[in-house]
């Protein structure tokens, strides 16, 4: 039998759920179809398990230095299987949560295959979803009048370097590791290659990063990559850019794995991690029977994500853009208020934090300085280091700085980017100001608590009309 609902969203990571989450709060029917677990990539293959990695790997090499704060410590081990553990303990406390606000928001939840029908018996459109059921049982026939695709990403891969989950590894693989390799070659200086070359590095695996283009984080400020490239060197990864790689050089032996670039630079590892972006999850979801359109391997939507067909909604990493859980959220949102009805404006999505979750800490809001630039605006820059802030010494990380871009003409802040200690918690400030159209007086007069973090970014204000106090 064929069940009706306002909406049926397939997917159901974080997009998806909370997208689920706020149609039940405006009273609609809503039903997930997830073919895996609810919390999708990030709760289970992304941002929750390789930030718990992160954290372990921090703390173990803060540990090392514990002298340094007249804190005797001996006989200090990694237990990576502990390490692993903490961070599955994690996950399955926040998977029962996800759980819950289902049922807390009286979502049908399905556990199957979901695919997108054209027009049938049950519905004169496209959108009916036939639902392969991960029990076995017969499928199920949702009959949605909305329907809103949200099946994310999957790491990319490379043609000539087969991923076996072994030897050559995506970052879903890596975060299954039994023991850490004694070195490893990192494919792709992007964000989740820069963290997980902190992570292993931390971890005291022997970390090469190989980057096709000429910086790590080519999206980010170039200030704060050419500090980031410093930074991480200065811990003894080796980071090449320009790397263009040879792939019929490949080899792959029980010593581990073996490249060469086309310049003749040969390099050998015990384990290769592929980090070359991320794919959209368009295949097998029923979209040739739909007028859906496809574009540079995403869905195309516009401005309140409807597809060609306007009762099909897509959002998060399928759709392309910013592919981040807490934009894919939002989107949802949006997505969801404009089936209901609710007028809204459009997302901003220079407005929107980004974060790299190394060590150090990279975060960023809004226009890099070149940007600004290649728009044609005159800009002036503050810069204010951390090693001017009392509370970095007290912590005892220093390292970096914060960036603000701001307008010449307008005075508006256009951009703000920090590399140092808890830049991504930081950041959150930098963001509200540009959302509410901030001036870098006005962001420098506000009374930071002293002290504290948090006085970089006032200090680095003051610093864009050269009234910086402390430096």
């Amino acid at each position: 039998m064929a069940k009706d609902y306002d909406v049926v969203i397939l997917g159901g990571g974080t997009g998806g759920y909370v997208a689920a989450i706020r149609a039940s709060q405006l009273g609609l029917k809503t039903a997930v179809v997830e073919r895996d677990k609810l919390g999708g990539t990030c709760l289970h293959k992304g941002c929750i398990p390789s930030k718990a990695l992160l954290r372990s790997a921090e703390v173990y090499a803060q540990s090392k230095k514990a002298m340094d704060y007249g804190v005797d410590v001996n006989g200090i081990k990694l237990n990576f299987e502990k390490v692993q553990s903490r961070k599955n303990a994690i996950v399955d406390q926040l998977y029962k949560g996800v759980q819950h606000l289902m049922q807390k928001g009286k979502i049908d939840v399905f556990h199957g295959t979901g695919r997108i029908l054209g027009p049938s018996i049950f519905s004169p459109m496209p959108g009916t979803i036939s639902v392969e059921m991960d029990n076995g049982s017969e499928n199920e026939m949702l009959v949605p009048t909305n329907v809103i695709i949200a099946t994310g990403s999957r790491p990319r891969v490379l043609d000539g370097i087969p991923v076996d989950g072994q030897t050559i590894l995506t970052s879903d693989d890596a975060l299954q590791m039994d023991d850490l390799p004694k070195s490893i070659l990192i494919v792709g200086g992007g964000v989740i290659g820069i963290e997980w070359a902190s992570m292993l590095a931390d971890f005291d695996v022997d970390v090469t990063i190989l980057e096709y283009g000429n910086r790590i984080l080519p999206t980010e400020d170039e200030d704060i990559s050419s500090e980031i490239t410093k930074l991480l060197k200065k811990r003894k990864i080796r980071i090449i850019t320009d790397a263009k790689m040879d792939v019929t050089t490949f080899r792959t032996s029980e010593e581990g794995v073996s490249i060469s670039l086309e310049n003749g630079e040969a390099f050998m590892a015990e384990k290769m991690l592929i980090s070359v972006g991320r794919t959209a999850n368009v295949e097998n979801i029923g979209i040739e029977n739909t007028e859906i359109e496809i574009e540079n391997a995403c869905i195309k939507v516009n401005e309140n994500y409807q597809t060609r067909e306007s009762h099909i909604y897509a959002i998060g990493d399928v759709i392309g853009g910013m592919q981040l859980a807490h934009v894919a959220s939002h989107e949802g949102i949006r997505a969801v208020e404009h089936i209901a009805g609710i007028k809204q404006e459009s997302l901003s999505y220079e407005n929107i934090a980004r974060c790299v979750y190394s060590n150090p800490e990279v975060a960023s809001v809004g226009l890099t300085e070149r940007q600004a630039k290649e728009k044609g605006l005159e800009v002036k820059i503050g810069k204010f280091p951390f090693k001017a802030v009392g509370k970095a010494l007290v912590h005892g990380d220093t390292e970096g700085f914060v960036k603000i871009v701001a307008d010449e003409e307008t005075n508006d802040v256009l951009g703000v980017h920090i590399i140092g200690p808890h830049a991504t918690d930081l950041i959150s400030e930098a963001a509200l100001g540009i959302f509410l159209n901030a001036t870098p007086w006005e962001m420098g007069a506000a009374i930071h608590p002293h002290p504290s973090l948090s006085e970089v970014i006032g200090e680095a204000a003051l610093a864009v009309e050269g009234k910086a106090l402390h430096f």
